[in-house]
């Protein structure tokens, strides 16, 4: 049995659960989320908790399981606590600012880079001399991590200086270089 699978999901005060066939929607104090499940997977409402249980033991079934769980526990907890990923931006020169709801990223580049805000996503964006960060937060934990992503995807960390944008923590390989005879 799936270790992940078999946890209920216990259901916060303030949120309510409603299951229509395939179509799950969660809705709490910071929003609504729903989705399509994969009809394999039972899903039942059980004393406040939410049981995702499987039909048969098909190598396809428990794979579907623990997957079905951890989607459903993201959805719980994205509308009660929410997600975020907090990313640095380190290099000389290097600066993030807020305009509007988006952002505007000075990196080395002849162009400042514009990055639209997305549905469901807001920035925070702490910058001072000292450090430059910026937090994507949100209830859906998939576009977070997407948003995130393709924020550091404009300019990587590079393994010489370590320069670009980075998530807060990221570990960067670096290499020594020429050794300049």
């Amino acid at each position: 049995m799936s270790r992940i699978g078999k946890m209920p999901i216990p259901i916060p005060q303030g949120v309510d659960v409603k299951i229509d066939g395939v179509n799950m929607t969660v809705k709490g104090p910071l929003g609504t989320l729903s989705r399509e499940l994969h009809p394999r997977p039972k899903v039942e409402i059980v004393d406040g908790q939410i049981i995702v249980s499987r039909v048969t033991e098909s190598r396809q079934d428990k794979a579907l399981h623990g997957l079905t769980r951890s989607l459903i526990a993201n959805m719980v907890e994205g509308v009660t606590k929410g997600f975020e990923k907090e990313l640095e931006i380190i290099g000389l020169g290097y600066r993030v600012e807020a305009q509007g709801k988006g952002l505007i990223l000075n990196i080395g580049y002849s162009h400042p880079v514009r990055i639209d805000p997305v549905d469901g996503i807001d920035f925070e964006v702490q910058s001072d001399r000292q450090r430059n960060a910026i937090k994507v937060k949100g209830i859906n934990k998939e576009i977070v991590g997407f948003v995130a992503a393709e924020i550091r995807r404009v300019k990587p960390p590079e393994p010489y200086k370590g320069k670009g944008i980075r998530y807060a923590g990221e570990h960067v390989q670096r290499k020594v270089g020429k050794s300049g005879v």
